[in-house]
């Protein structure tokens, strides 16, 4: 028998397998029409060992389902079940509408089949066989799937804010400007809006709270998986490698406090625990998947083999990926490595890590494996503070050597002024302190410590002369991510000067603060861009390796480390030695430029 987990159809037959080990009785139910809310149809499902299975003799392509299961409710020891509660399929790949919030979700007793949304029995997919490019040395450029493309005045309005908008003509003539290796889309798994967001009239923006991991979301991607196949279809045609962000640090189930939607009602021991019981909050938003647990990992596995071979993706970014490898503490010899490792269809992909979470010790920066690339947040620190005018040159020579201080020669830095995470390239510089009261934390939110500055005046300005030394200074910072060895990575919108108004923890803010202005666009800063971008590629090579043929140059000749160190030094040279590989770059702190050779 099959040990396949989800609903498939096979020789015109409808499996349904899911895991449930201390269930006493688990039910596939039925929609009867395509909206989910028709007459509901209950199936006892038989078990086998700890999973439960049911085999129909029929075609069920395009059914709507979920799932319920019996059994002691004992919250405090972890058990949950409540056959009132309609469960998402974990191996859900589609569902039919989004996720809400709703106090019915955590009340025992209380149906929830008209809330929940319903699993879409998936057809066959042709599985699509690309080999992932190296994007080493190359350029990642950030989106948020839906800001990205809402105000977009030559996107189809029905298709903006979604992942078929990116296949759009005008959005790809814009990532072929700036010569764009790889798109990191953020989150387009189903999610759920945090608990605290609906009673202040707001919702996630983001996408990091997703439920069921595999599931895309209905509002992102109402075309389900063909939608995102020809997505990535359109990008590899031109030459661009798709990289999708996904979380597997947690899922919006959230605390003891939060709903009983999938998970959590079938298997809870998917949540890592402390001796006591209680739920470890790794990744600080209230629980923590368990990584040492084996039925989490396959279920990690499991959703990266579908999106590789149902829709052709070349590679993912996981969020907080220290969680991956804790069971409970970090290790980099994690389970969870070797086996990507040893997956013919995983280990060739491109493998990002954000290489921290909240957890003890969980600050793991250049402690991935080889083949994993990682999110650079030193680089992100260092070259602001050095523009800033309070950081070192050592510091920032050491940055644009591809942190060989961290990853040695690998060269396995991810290089990045600003993410979706924290202010914009743009807000940076005319922003000293955050500004996220919209939110509705009282400020308290976001990190309080960005390494940015103002220029004197808080805010937008009409200033020109402030204007223009925040316009060098942004040159300044884009020239030296461009110059650096590694792989760089830009958010959407910082090439022409995005604002968020301030707000550095915009993940509730879907609406114009997070939605790119087309219409503002700056066009000169965004040609500059494009023009540091082409001289990047023409050179792409050089930037996959640590720069040892070459000169470090201080005003008056060669520079040493010392020179590096000396106390209000604020310049530095390179000149490659190299004639098959022209390359250098000055930096002059004093004038706020940096200049490419």
């Amino acid at each position: 028998m099959s040990d396949r987990l989800g609903a498939w159809v096979e020789a015109g037959e409808t499996h349904f397998a899911v895991r449930s080990p201390l269930a006493s009785q688990v039910w596939l139910c039925l929609f009867a029409d395509e909206n989910g809310g028709g007459a509901e149809t209950r199936h006892a499902m038989r078990r086998d060992g700890e999973v439960w299975r049911l085999e129909l003799p029929v075609d069920l392509t395009g059914s709507r389902y979920g799932l319920r299961a019996a059994g002691e409710w004992v919250p405090e020891h972890g058990l949950w079940f409540d056959p009132a509660k309609l469960l998402v399929d974990p191996y859900a790949q589609e569902l039919d509408r989004r996720f809400v919030q709703h106090p019915s979700l955590a009340q025992y007793g209380a149906d929830t089949a008209g809330i929940v949304p319903k699993g879409i029995v998936p057809g066959p997919h042709r599985p699509v066989d690309t080999a992932p490019p190296d994007i080493r040395g190359g350029l990642v450029y950030e989106i948020n799937v839906r800001g990205f493309t809402m105000l977009h005045p030559d996107v189809p309005e029905a298709q903006r804010g979604t992942v078929a908008a990116l296949a759009q003509p005008a959005v790809l003539a814009h990532l072929r400007k700036l010569h764009v290796t790889a798109v990191e889309l953020m989150p387009i798994v189903a999610w759920i809006d945090e608990r605290h967001l609906p009673p202040l009239g707001l919702c996630n923006a983001w996408g990091y709270n997703p439920v069921a991991l595999m599931a895309l979301d209905p509002g992102l991607c109402p075309g389900g998986v063909e939608e995102l196949r020809e997505t990535v279809a359109a990008l590899h045609a031109e030459g661009i490698a798709v990289i999708l962000d996904l979380v597997f640090n947690h899922t919006g189930e959230s605390d003891t406090q939060g709903g009983v939607l999938s998970l959590r009602g079938l298997d809870d021991a998917a949540y890592a625990k402390g001796p006591d019981g209680a739920l470890i909050n790794d990744a600080g938003t209230g629980n923590t998947l368990d990584f040492a647990n084996p039925w989490v990992r396959r279920l990690t596995l499991d959703a990266m083999r579908h999106f590789v071979s149902a829709c052709g993706v070349d590679g993912f970014r996981f969020d907080l990926a220290t969680v991956l490898a804790r069971g409970p503490g970090f290790s980099p010899q994690a389970p969870i490595f070797a086996q990507i490792a040893a997956d013919p269809l995983l280990a060739n992909r491109i493998l990002i890590a954000e290489p921290w979470d909240v957890g003890p010790g969980g600050y793991q920066l250049g402690a991935f494996p080889p083949h994993w690339l990682e999110w650079n947040d030193r680089f992100r620190d260092d070259v602001r503070r050095f523009w800033r005018g309070d950081g070192s040159i050592g510091a920032l020579a050491t940055r644009l050597a591809g942190s060989s201080d961290v990853f040695g020669a690998d060269c396995r830095s991810i290089n990045f002024l600003a993410a979706h995470d924290g202010f914009t390239l743009a807000d940076m510089l005319a922003y000293a302190e955050r500004h996220n009261h919209a939110n509705g934390e009282d400020n308290r939110d976001g990190h309080g410590e960005n390494f940015s500055w103002n220029n004197g005046v808080e805010g937008p300005s009409d200033d020109p002369a402030l204007l223009a030394r925040r316009q060098a200074a942004a040159r300044a910072l884009l020239g030296t991510l461009f110059a650096s060895t590694g792989t760089v990575m830009l958010t959407a919108g910082d090439e022409f000067g995005r604002s968020q108004q301030g707000n550095n923890n915009a993940y509730a803010q879907d609406n114009p603060v997070t939605w790119v202005d087309w219409a503002g666009r700056d066009l000169a800063l965004e040609d500059y861009v494009a023009g540091l971008a082409r001289w990047r590629a023409e050179r792409r090579k050089w930037f996959t390796q640590f720069p040892q043929a070459g000169q470090w140059l201080s005003r008056h000749g060669p520079m040493t480390v010392a020179d590096w160190e000396a106390a209000g030094a604020g310049y530095v040279a390179y000149r490659s030695d190299d004639p098959a590989r022209p390359y250098g770059f000055e930096v002059d702190r004093e004038a706020s430029s940096l200049q490419l050779r």
